[in-house]
């Protein structure tokens, strides 16, 4: 009988020997779950936003049932708690803005009421930092008062809060991982976060629709800006970085994918103001984690651009089978398990698709299975169990 310590380094183990594209004794599993945790313990997706340590015990009630080789310690990681307190606009709630059993959502900012004019890249560009604080908070935040305007108290209180509940979520994590280990043999299966400078003038800033128009009537301000924002995003991804160099930072892939840019945005702004990031954590000893959201399928090429193991690559929209052809024998793969057959189909299906994966994608190691996408609530009980039988059955070597 192993002692939660042996299982722990056995799993650790399997998980970084499949991420480095070498082959393990067997398949890892690390499932991104999050509002499915909340559904299997018997939450709400509005309890498990609101309180963390509902998230917490979620996520533990998996750890202790599954046998899964590595989890995150909260994959429902917007605690509304945090952003209540400093008033933050762009999150709708559960069980205020929307119904309580679905998971949170990012609010798309209106045509012309983006967080970032068209007309303030240089702004940015100057001095990320205090257009950041100067302008962007004020309107990102109902609370915080704009440049030049008198101070309240809501102002006040909302970096008084913020910051209270800043420290009190973050610094949860580290008991939260180390009772994974010790209670479970978890493995904590991501360190850092990482996301292209393009995706934040995309998500938290120009909003979409905007961005599209600065692309086609100021491309060169839109790589500037992302220049601009490069330091800053390795700064952000390496102080979260995994100290012993296990596991990797996760770089969560939004708009840079088809159909959103064209063929010339993604070679001239997206890629460049990415690439080398990539590179410096990687020389750092680092690897990335591409949650490749999306269709990624046709930017494959500039992928392999990269050091060989510097990225572990998972699959959604993509086909997972084209995918391993063209980079497998470079980078490790994880997912490829569509969420709708997790979803809606039988168990049968799921571990008919299982084995096909295996036998063709993991058969030389260097493959981890997940499904798809991260798995909410719709995601059903009998099917994950079906995956994770199977896998642990049938993907020995």
């Amino acid at each position: 009988m192993l002692t939660m310590e042996q299982l722990y380094q056995q799993r650790l183990k399997r998980y970084t020997t499949a991420m480095r594209n070498e082959k393990p004794d067997r398949v890892p599993i690390r499932p991104f779950v999050a509002e499915f945790t909340a559904k299997y313990a018997g939450f709400t997706c509005q309890q498990v936003s609101h309180d963390y340590n509902l998230a917490f015990e979620a996520v533990n009630q998996c750890a202790r049932d599954f046998d899964w080789d590595a989890m995150v310690p909260n994959m429902v990681y917007v605690w509304t708690g945090l952003t209540q307190a400093a008033g933050i606009r762009y999150y709708a709630v559960p069980g205020l803005d929307i119904p309580e059993n679905v998971g949170f959502q990012y609010r798309e900012p209106p045509e012309g009421q983006a967080f970032m004019r068209e007309d303030e890249y240089d702004l940015l560009i100057a001095n990320p930092t205090e257009f950041l604080f100067n302008v962007w908070l004020p309107r990102a935040s109902k609370d915080v008062c704009a440049a030049g305007e008198p101070v309240n108290l809501r102002n006040n209180l909302s970096f008084l809060k913020g910051g209270m509940a800043l420290l009190s979520y973050f610094n949860a994590f580290g008991p939260q991982i180390q009772k994974m280990r010790n209670d479970y043999g978890m493995v904590s299966a991501i360190s850092g976060i990482l996301k292209a400078p393009f995706d934040i003038l995309a998500d938290k800033m120009r909003g979409y629709i905007g961005l599209v128009m600065d692309l086609h009537e100021r491309p060169e301000k839109v790589k500037k800006a992302c220049e601009a924002l490069m330091p800053h995003i390795l700064h952000n991804a390496l102080s979260g970085a995994d100290p012993d160099k296990n596991v990797p930072i996760a770089f969560w892939m939004h708009r840079g994918c088809t159909p959103f840019i064209n063929w010339d945005h993604f070679n001239n702004i997206f890629w460049p103001t990415l690439k080398p990031i990539i590179e410096e954590i990687w020389r750092q000893g680092h690897q990335t984690l591409f949650y490749a959201e999306g269709r990624w399928l046709a930017h494959l090429d500039s992928f392999l651009e990269l050091p060989a193991g510097s990225i572990v690559f998972h699959v959604d929209q993509d086909d997972v089978f084209e995918v391993h052809k063209k980079i497998g024998h470079k980078f490790c793969i994880s997912g490829g398990i569509p969420n709708y057959i997790l979803a809606y189909e039988t168990p049968d299906k799921v571990r008919a698709l299982c084995k096909k994966v295996i036998d063709e994608v993991a058969a030389d190691g260097g493959y981890i299975m997940d499904s798809s996408a991260i798995m909410q609530n719709d995601t059903s009980i009998e099917n994950l169990k079906a995956l994770t039988d199977f896998t642990r059955e049938y993907g020995v070597y």
